[in-house]
Parts: C-alpha cells; sequence; structure tokens
C-alpha cells in the first residue's frame, strides 16, 4: 500500500459516499474464527461478512481486471506465501512503473486503523481506491474495472449473491475489504507460549529474546505492543536525517509528523523482508543494528531510541524471538489461497 496524492484520495472520498447510498446490507451468515487473545473484528454497519462476500472479495484480489494493463491483482504484491507482503523494496506496477514505499503485510489488517504509511486512508473499502488510481500501481478507473467484471458471469452471479446487484463501485470495494478482513493470522509459536500456555512452543532461545524484547533497555515493546504488534502510532526511527519520503506530514500538513511513519506489526516478520517504509534494510540483522546504534539524529525521532548493546547470543536470541512470531498456517491457508 502506498502514498496516495491528496486530489486523489478526496475523489475516493466522494465515491465512497457516493456509493453508501444503497440498499441495506443482508442479514450476516459468517462468523470468523479468531486467534486466542484477538478480540472480534468491527465490522462497517454495511459491510457485515458473509461466506459470499468474502469468496467474491478473494476473486477480485485475485483478478488482474483491476490494472490497467490487465497484469496485475492485490496479489501481484501482497503475496500470500510471504504473508501477503512483497518480496522487494517497491513493488512494479502497469507499464513497468515502480512503487515508492514498500508493500506491508495485511494479516489482520481488519484491526489496523489509519491505514497506509502516513495514515490517510480511515477504513479499507475506501483504501480499495488507492491502488486502483495511483500511476505507479494499477494506474485505472474503478467504473472501467466494474464494466470489465460485468463481462464476467461468475463475478457477476457473486455479487448478486453477496450484495444483489451486479459489480459496482459498491461491490468491488466492500468485497475486497471483506476478504481482506478475513486475513486472521494467530498461530505462531508465540501465541502457542502466551495466549495457549504451551511451555515448549517457544525454544529457550526465543524465550530470553521475548525477554529481552520487553525489556526497559532495548524499549521495542514501547511502540510494537498489543497482540498486533503495533500501537498504531506514527514514529520517527531515525531511519535517515534526511527523508526522501515526507510520511506522515504529507497527509496532515503538521511539522511535528515530518518524516514519521505508522508503526508496522511485527507479525509473521520473518516472512515481510525486506524492511522499513521504503525496504532500505534487508535483513533482521540489519534492523536489530540499525536500533541498536540508536537511529541517525532527526528533529523527530522517538526519545525512546536510545541505542543499546547486546552480545552475539543476545542479537541471535532477539532475532530467534521475532522468528517466533512467524504463523506457517497463514501463509499455507488454503482459504487465503486463488
Amino acid at each position: 500500500m502506498q502514498r496516495i496524492p491528496l486530489r486523489i484520495l478526496a475523489l475516493s472520498m466522494l465515491l465512497y459516499c457516493i456509493s453508501s447510498c444503497q440498499k441495506e446490507p443482508i442479514e450476516p451468515i459468517y462468523e470468523p474464527v479468531y486467534p486466542a487473545g484477538f478480540p472480534p473484528i468491527i465490522f462497517p454497519a454495511d459491510n457485515a461478512p458473509t461466506a459470499e462476500r468474502i469468496l467474491l472479495g478473494k476473486k477480485l484480489f485475485y483478478s488482474t481486471a483491476l490494472s490497467r494493463d490487465n497484469k496485475l491483482s492485490c496479489a501481484s504484491c501482497h503475496l500470500p506465501q510471504f504473508a501477503f507482503a512483497d518480496t522487494v523494496a517497491f513493488s512494479e506496477g502497469t507499464a513497468g512503473s515502480i512503487g515508492k514505499r514498500n508493500a506491508p503485510t495485511i494479516a489482520n489488517i481488519g484491526y489496523q486503523t489509519d491505514l497506509l504509511f502516513e495514515g490517510s486512508v480511515p477504513d479499507l473499502e475506501r483504501q480499495v481506491f488507492v491502488p486502483i488510481m495511483a500511476h505507479h500501481e494499477f494506474d485505472f478507473d474503478i467504473n472501467a474495472i466494474a464494466e470489465r467484471l460485468n463481462e464476467q458471469n461468475d463475478i457477476v452471479f457473486l455479487s448478486q449473491k453477496a450484495y444483489q446487484r451486479p459489480p459496482d463501485p459498491f461491490v468491488i470495494t466492500r468485497a475486497i475489504a471483506t476478504f481482506e478482513r478475513s486475513l486472521l493470522s494467530g498461530n505462531s509459536p508465540y501465541d502457542r507460549y502466551v495466549s495457549e500456555q504451551q511451555p515448549y512452543a517457544m525454544s529457550t532461545s526465543q524465550q530470553r529474546g521475548y525477554q529481552l524484547f520487553l525489556s526497559d533497555s532495548l524499549a521495542c515493546a514501547t511502540c510494537h505492543s498489543g497482540f498486533l504488534f503495533t500501537d498504531q502510532s506514527f514514529q520517527n526511527n531515525g531511519l535517515y536525517e534526511v527523508y526522501p519520503d515526507s510520511g506522515r506530514i504529507h497527509f496532515t500538513r503538521k511539522s511535528e509528523d515530518l518524516a514519521k511513519f505508522k508503526v508496522p506489526s511485527l507479525r509473521n516478520i520473518a516472512q515481510t523482508a525486506p524492511y522499513m517504509h521504503d525496504g532500505s534494510k534487508k535483513t533482521l540483522s540489519e534492523v536489530v543494528e540499525h536500533y541498536a546504534k540508536g537511529g541517525e539524529q532527526h528533529p523527530n525521532k522517538n526519545p525512546v531510541l536510545r541505542g543499546f548493546s547486546l552480545t552475539e547470543q543476545q542479537k541471535n536470541d532477539l532475532i530467534q524471538f521475532l522468528y517466533a512470531l512467524t504463523d506457517t498456517s497463514f501463509c499455507q491457508n488454503s482459504l487465503f489461497l486463488p
């Protein structure tokens, strides 16, 4: 998910509001199965989950009809085998265009607020407009997408079953959002160790790394807290002294938000390299080294980033703990695959 110009954001908001004035939602017949320790997701009043809506959203998520050149889908940048993240710093869009930010994992995206690295989009329904309209992504028009989809009998059939109407902007945005909210990941060794109280789910090295992660000296859990391992705040982590990407200030226009980006979830972090908003760190070892050094000086850098010293064993323990956040069943779940 990339940065979106404000003019496109404003247009997407208008389209969203217009398309919302439609039929009443049907009664939900699907109850998500939440991992231990996960609260229920709050669904929009006009987009309660059903099996048909999830299936339609899944088909659209993997459909190349969403891009101008009919070659790219959501899954082109959010690869299921890598926890729905990409493996390159910047994903390739239509006609060889290159994105401007790293495509993050969308596991557990239904819990996220203030979407995108700058927090400019309030919900998943409106986020769908971002890759569609961005020139370096799908570079297309949602009404033209609807025309394409209305020529596909299986999509039309599912759309009528799910929303009692043919595929249109209302259906496209809400179906994809519903599928994305079904991407729940909470079956890692850490989850079995903490939520299910299985004492041997994490190795002794991972348990030591967990204690380091929680320690005041490292302060990892200051921002990477809660069941998602993110407090969903916006922080500057001292990645650069001068940032090519202005971050949250692009949206808020507030000087205190210069070069601040949303704190990412650490779940499945071992599957989602490269790291940082620009994919500039290739390995978890590089990430740990960055924080151990305290980062570069920047006026908005989070003051908890003071640096720390670790032995090689401690560094390995910390990285092993991060590996313990990997939910292998999520990456292999056939319910999420095309």
